[in-house]
């Protein structure tokens, strides 16, 4: 598994309402994406920085999202890039299903 911290400046501050409008907007297009197991969106305490956490299967499915015509796509919506951080994520625990997932 590899989870991918994604995050962008945005042009102005805006509001955890805000935010949540914007996101739910876009949170449809990775209902069932392949390998994408779970997103987090984030907007940061002053509203000047957001993003998404994704917890992928594997590097592989994130990098088939994650191409120069979604990059495009996050720079026209948000007005920056977005950068890209790969975290290695050998163990989960999730307490909503009440195990440890473990990467095979």
């Amino acid at each position: 598994m590899i989870t991918v911290l994604v995050a962008f400046k945005l042009p102005q501050p805006i509001s955890l309402q805000q935010a949540k409008e914007i996101f739910l907007g876009t949170a449809p297009k990775y209902l069932d994406k392949p390998g994408l197991i779970r997103k987090y969106y984030f907007l940061n305490d002053g509203g000047t920085e957001a993003g998404g956490i994704y917890l992928w299967q594997s590097r592989q499915d994130a990098e088939r999202v994650y191409t120069e015509e979604w990059k495009a796509f996050v720079r026209a919506k948000y007005g920056s890039d977005p950068s890209l951080t790969y975290l290695a994520t050998p163990v989960v625990v999730d307490n909503l299903s009440h195990e440890i997932v473990a990467e095979k």
